[in-house]
């Protein structure tokens, strides 16, 4: 069973935040983000529940915490409504600089959430293209890198497992492609888009297609342990403690 509040902590933190990683890779969302004739900082304030600002620029887009800075700001009066956002592009109440708000969330925001549920949503005829497929695997990596936190944040069931989890580092990755650090301090997760330099855990897939396998739960992960194609070293229990969350992670992103 899904919780709203920690559902629209995953939102945030997992799926918008992906947007950050869109416009690195992706060749449309960059021509989105080209166009742009100033920067723009929207912020989504959901009450009780996350506060995060999108900083979108023609270079780029980067997501930070709280409001400080945005040029336009929507408000959210529960999870609830901030997460019919996501699943039916219903918005919230613009407080602040409403005509850029709505400009923007019509205009190039739209188009590169249209493209961010294209790439993690993909139909079989996508996934024939290697390069598309490649893309959204990368990009589901970092949906559900940054869901692994607000869920054990958030969530009554992941916080279980986070309660169980030592401090340090675990490094998250596809060898060779892409990598996220899981980074714990008294119980709290934070998920960074980047390498950790000392790992107190690894949990690694060797290659892009096993990882698409097992997000898309068409591949057995104790199979694919036993045959070595999961490296996991270091401070094993903090890896069973984020599998555990991961489990629930299906359930959200399900």
């Amino acid at each position: 069973m899904k919780e709203a509040k920690a559902m629209a902590y995953v939102n945030m933190y997992g799926v918008l935040a992906t947007l950050e990683k869109l416009c690195e890779i992706d060749e449309e969302a960059k021509k989105i983000c080209s166009q742009l004739k100033k920067p723009v900082s929207l912020c989504f304030d959901v009450s009780g529940g996350p506060c995060c600002t999108l900083n979108f620029s023609s270079s780029g887009c980067k997501m930070s915490e709280g409001s400080y800075g945005c040029t336009c700001k929507m408000n959210f009066a529960s999870p609830e409504k901030f997460n019919a956002l996501i699943d039916n592009s219903k918005p919230g109440m613009p407080v602040k600089n409403i005509p850029q708000v709505l400009s923007f969330l019509m205009g190039p925001f739209t188009k590169l959430t249209d493209r961010l549920t294209k790439l993690l949503m993909p139909n079989e005829e996508d996934l024939k293209n290697r390069d598309f497929f490649e893309e959204s695997t990368l990009l589901t990596f970092y949906t559900i890198a940054g869901a692994i936190s607000a869920l054990a944040n958030n969530d009554s069931i992941s916080k279980q497992s986070a309660l169980y989890t030592v401090d340090g580092d675990v490094q998250m990755g596809i060898t060779d492609v892409c990598y996220a650090t899981i980074r714990v301090r008294d119980h709290h997760f934070e998920t960074i888009k980047e390498k950790p330099d000392k790992p107190r855990a690894i949990m690694e897939f060797n290659t892009i297609d096993l990882a698409y396998g097992l997000f898309t739960g068409t591949a057995s992960t104790m199979a694919e342990l036993c045959a070595g194609n999961i490296y996991m070293a270091g401070m094993i229990s903090m890896v069973d403690n984020m599998n555990r969350i991961l489990d629930r992670v299906a359930v959200y992103l399900g």
